[in-house]
């Protein structure tokens, strides 16, 4: 028989020797594994106290739901609302503005500025709009206002109140109806800055 076939090699020694071996508790690396989940935690505690700061004070986003803002907005736009701009400006004519609806909690309407404070506005019964006597000229609506509704008589704005329209003229219920009536200034949540989605819409307002 030749050598070679004698040759035995015991491997479960080895892997008994192996097995017995136990790694020594390493306090140091507890103290870094412990150090770096505080420092995580902390890093997302922080993440999620500005983000709420920012949602409640700088800017929200803002689903449209309806159809009064077309052709402008559509039904499912999203769309981020400054909510701090006009704590350094006056909200400005066609700025988009957000604001409650008086007689339903937790509802909010979108629309366009067209009257400013001090102004006197007037629509008459072709669907021109007058401000201070004379035509406004803008471009934001889709078809002729075919109801000019309580505008049709010269309506004097004060000096904190805005007369606001959706831009789908016909179908938006707006400063022309008592449900609305004029914006009070302390009543605008924000301007509608961005839209968001879709998109292919993506961009500023």
């Amino acid at each position: 028989m030749d050598d070679d076939e004698l040759e035995i090699v015991n491997i479960d020694d080895d892997q008994e020797d192996s097995d017995d071996k136990v790694p020594a508790h390493d306090p140091n690396r507890s103290k870094a594994i412990l150090k770096d989940i505080l420092s995580n935690s902390l890093f997302l505690l922080i993440v999620l106290v500005i983000t709420l700061l920012l949602v409640k004070y700088v800017g929200q986003r803002t689903v449209v739901v309806g159809h009064s803002m077309e052709n402008t907005l559509s039904d499912g736009d999203s769309l981020i609302v400054d909510k701090i701009g006009y704590r350094f400006k006056d909200p400005q004519r066609f700025d988009i503005i957000v604001f409650p609806f008086e007689y339903k909690e937790e509802t909010y309407y979108i629309k366009r500025i067209i009257g400013l404070p001090g102004e006197k506005v007037r629509i008459d019964r072709e669907g021109n709009i007058y401000i201070n006597g004379e035509v406004l000229q803008e471009s934001y609506g889709i078809e002729t206002i075919k109801d000019p509704g309580t505008a049709v008589d010269e309506v004097t704005l004060g000096e904190d109140q805005y007369f606001v329209l959706g831009d789908n003229r016909n179908h938006s219920s707006d400063s022309r109806t008592p449900s609305v009536g004029l914006i009070n200034r302390k009543d605008i949540i924000g301007r509608a800055a961005v839209r968001i989605y879709p998109f292919n819409k993506m961009g500023g307002l």
